[in-house]
């Protein structure tokens, strides 16, 4: 039938029209995280959370969050805001468990303010800046992987917060490079949605 042929015809132009978005996005995504600003003229440092492992460990990628931002703070010492709430399958919230590492890593408890509200970057970053109101920052360093760095600083500055970033490797094989960059390039295509066209997906 014509009908079922023009519908065909219609699914696959769209098919093909979302895989070239999709690689666009995609690109555009790479293109951010190879052109970040310079971590510098930071006067407060946001640590975004990752996945804390029963066994009471960092997961890789928190590892990597909390070796940069450790960096960050001795390079430049000034108050840390750990982001992270206790996810279902955590024994306890990243922020906290965060914040502990620091300590034992010479880091001041009194310079650790902690976030261990929040469920997604979104929050984090909102929380975070609330947490540092009155304190006289004027620009904030965050921490996360360099996949989720640009969205984060993005952001940041939706809230009026200056903000420069800091991102921490992921796993570099390609399954896990992969995965990384689909989800956050779904992501992006959320941010545009909430933020042009005021629909909230969360």
């Amino acid at each position: 039938m014509k009908w079922m042929k023009k519908l065909a015809m219609v699914i696959t132009a769209l098919v093909i029209l979302g895989v070239l978005a999709f690689g666009s996005i995609l690109l555009y995504l790479c293109h951010m995280e190879a052109n970040l600003p310079p971590a510098q003229g930071y006067d407060a440092i946001i640590v975004l959370g990752a996945q804390v492992l029963p066994t009471m460990v960092p997961s890789v990628q928190l590892q990597y969050r909390l070796e940069a931002a450790l960096k960050a703070y001795n390079d430049d010492p000034c108050i840390l805001v750990t982001c992270g709430a206790k996810g279902g399958d955590e024994p306890m919230a990243e922020a906290d468990f965060m914040k502990d590492w620091l300590i034992q890593n010479d880091v001041p408890e009194d310079m650790i303010l902690t976030e261990s509200t929040s469920f997604n970057t979104r929050e984090n970053i909102e929380n975070a800046i609330a947490l540092l109101e009155g304190r006289g920052t004027t620009k904030a360093l965050i921490v996360t992987s360099d996949y989720h760095l640009p969205r984060a600083m993005a952001l940041a500055n939706d809230q009026g917060m200056s903000a420069t970033g800091l991102g921490s490797p992921c796993k570099n094989d390609i399954m896990n490079w992969s995965r990384n960059h689909f989800r956050e390039t779904l992501a992006w295509c959320k941010y545009w949605a909430e933020k042009h066209f005021g629909i909230r997906l969360s």
